[in-house]
């Protein structure tokens, strides 16, 4: 338990030391704002009519109640649209991250960049042009939404399990969002080092999943904040390259075969 501990405070304090990379380069922080500053105005207008249709909603999804008493129903009707803003935050929040990347990548990428320029020096060019690395990325922000939507289901469902659905399960779904969400932090300072595949991001983050979670789950949770993505997105990045770095100079990395590829 006291090494899970560990692991997880030192994921969290990735977020900082991002945190504190940026503080020292104002200029690279205000334009990595600039992306999640235009998408959190767009999706902040999709998460007020969303509210505002709430109740209709809850009520919609729960006409087997109908005939009950007002009490029960009410609580039914409010377990369900709170269990679809739920599964609704966990794919926005997915979908934010990985156009907010897709929008901002030449800033991201020089975030990215200066991390590792300042810790060992510039790293060597990939080779991978621009356009055949474009369909790729294409299809992986795909894959990750649509996981990201296939999860919400269950989850949503499991809103009305007693006690279990008003505690555990927002906990797996904050952990879940974490997870995803690292996929897309951790992608630029991945694919510069060869390791492009969304498998091979996987099985690293596996390695060290209390590491990953403890970066990732804060990121995730402030980020379900609106308008507080302006200032954690480029930090975050910024902290998933020092997590990069971690994941891939560990010993369990060294041991585990994984091996650059453009495949």
């Amino acid at each position: 338990m006291a090494g899970v501990i560990t692991e997880a405070v030192g994921g969290a304090s990735l977020l900082l030391k991002g945190l504190r990379f940026l503080t020292r380069r104002p200029r690279l922080f205000w334009l990595g704002a600039v992306p999640p500053l235009i998408m959190s105005v767009l999706f902040a207008v999709l998460l007020v009519l969303l509210l505002t249709r709430l109740p209709d909603i809850g009520g919609a999804l729960t006409p087997f109640a109908d005939g009950w008493g007002a009490a029960a129903r009410s609580t039914v009707e409010t377990l369900a649209a709170l269990g679809v803003l739920g599964a609704t935050l966990l794919v926005m929040i997915i979908s934010f991250s990985t156009l907010t990347m897709a929008f901002g990548a030449p800033v991201y990428d020089k975030i990215s960049e200066a991390v590792d320029s300042e810790l060992s020096g510039a790293l060597p060019d990939p080779g991978e042009s621009w356009r055949s690395s474009l369909p790729r990325a294409l299809r992986q922000s795909v894959a990750l939404i649509a996981i990201s939507v296939l999860a919400a289901a269950p989850l949503f469902l499991a809103q009305f399990i007693p006690v279990v659905g008003q505690t555990v399960i927002p906990v797996v779904s904050a952990c879940f969002g974490g997870w995803m969400l690292c996929f897309e932090l951790i992608g630029p300072s991945f694919e510069r080092r060869g390791f492009p595949m969304l498998a091979q991001r996987r099985a690293a983050m596996q390695r060290r999943r209390w590491r990953v979670l403890g970066f990732s789950v804060p990121c995730f949770l402030l980020l379900a904040i609106p308008f507080v993505a302006v200032v954690v997105f480029p930090v975050a990045t910024a902290g998933g390259v020092f997590l990069t770095r971690e994941l891939l100079t560990s010993p369990e990395q060294a041991g585990s075969g994984l091996s650059p590829s453009t495949s």
